[in-house]
């Protein structure tokens, strides 16, 4: 019996291979095959390893980011810098993280590719922003296919990457238990699996909320720093214990908890956007020096994650209207938006003005 891979644990041991430095081979009908690797894990004998099969070694960086290093994003979304043979992996890693961009600001002028396609590219930055690593990636061209037969390297097809990052999770429930909480003695957690195998994301029954009715529930992402250190740095803690303590004086009610922690980038890339702000950046800023969008959640999670507890009408606890949004289009009815304004701090007012005034808050 054969056992081969599914595209989805293909693309699963692909993020795995990114995180460990190893290098992943995609596809594309218009340019070929190559071998991509994430620049945040190169190392000298991997770097010679690649330039050993050929030139045309490029670095794919998102706009932003190229926004940062003044280099030509000629593809709109991302930029295809040339890699010069005599640069190596410091060069490297210093235009894909931003930590050494005040004090070593010069590192170009740098050369980007402005023919041929760029989706093989633009499908590499998805895969590692999917493995919560640095938006910036090796690309390899493969001119001779047999100097890599044999190593049992995972291989993609880029359009098919492509799709599958972009699609909404189908989320299946595992298990639910009852939990007395101090904010509601009737209490149920319930714990609902990707089948793509991503990140668990739960869900916190308060009482026992009347489908029929609108309920009042809270899409709450994971703050690690907020919801479990008690960071002063943002408001989450305060969101998260207020939100349910609302649902326990109605006494019906449900928090989303989904593990989407720093917007979506992960901790490792929130610490060091946190890093990026103790140098004078907004939150904003910070991100997009990172290479990310302001905010890389999906919500789509969320009105999942409803839809599927049987429920069609809420009353949503936010201050962004982007939840609001985005869960009326995908098959809620939001009948009213529920303001959640609590936390501030004097450490934290400054990370409030920029959640107002670049991402739509409304505080």
């Amino acid at each position: 019996m054969a056992l081969g891979l599914t595209l989805v644990e293909k693309i699963n041991r692909a993020r795995a291979d990114m995180r460990l430095g190893v290098p992943v081979i995609l596809s594309d009908g218009a340019t070929g095959r190559a071998l991509v690797l994430a620049a945040e894990a190169i190392t000298p004998a991997r770097l010679e390893d690649l330039r050993a099969l050929g030139p045309g070694l490029t670095l794919a960086l998102t706009d932003h980011r190229a926004a940062t290093l003044k280099a030509r994003a000629y593809d709109g979304d991302l930029a295809r810098v040339i890699v010069p043979p005599e640069m190596g992996c410091d060069w490297l890693r210093a235009l894909a993280d931003p930590a050494d961009d005040l004090r070593h600001p010069m590192k170009g002028p740098l050369m980007s590719l402005r023919d041929g396609g760029a989706d093989m590219h633009r499908a590499a930055l998805a895969l590692v922003k999917s493995a919560q690593l640095l938006p910036a990636v090796l690309v390899q061209p493969l001119k001779n296919t047999g100097a890599i037969a044999g190593l049992g390297l995972t291989e993609l097809a880029a359009g098919e990457l492509a799709e599958v990052l972009a699609r909404e999770a189908v989320l299946a429930p595992v298990v639910s238990a009852r939990l007395p909480m101090a904010a509601a003695q009737a209490g149920r957690v319930h714990i609902f699996r990707p089948r793509d195998g991503g990140e668990e994301h739960y869900a916190i029954e308060i009482g026992a909320p009347d489908r029929a009715e609108p309920v009042l529930v809270r899409l709450h992402s994971a703050c690690f720093t907020g919801d479990v250190l008690g960071s002063l740095k943002c408001d989450c803690g305060p969101q998260l214990q207020a939100a349910l303590a609302q649902m326990g004086q109605e006494g019906a009610g449900v928090l989303l908890y989904l593990n989407q922690e720093g917007r979506g980038i992960g901790l490792a890339n929130k610490m060091r956007a946190y890093s990026l702000q103790d140098q004078g950046f907004d939150t904003v800023e910070a991100n997009h020096r990172l290479g990310f969008e302001d905010d890389e959640r999906d919500f789509r999670l969320g009105a999942g994650l409803l839809r599927k507890m049987g429920f069609s009408q809420v009353r949503l606890l936010t201050n962004n209207p982007r939840k609001v949004e985005m869960l009326n289009a995908h098959g809620l009815q939001v009948v009213e938006r529920v303001p959640l304004r609590v936390g501030a701090t004097a450490e934290n007012r400054a990370y409030l003005a920029t959640k107002a005034a670049k991402s739509g808050h409304l505080l």
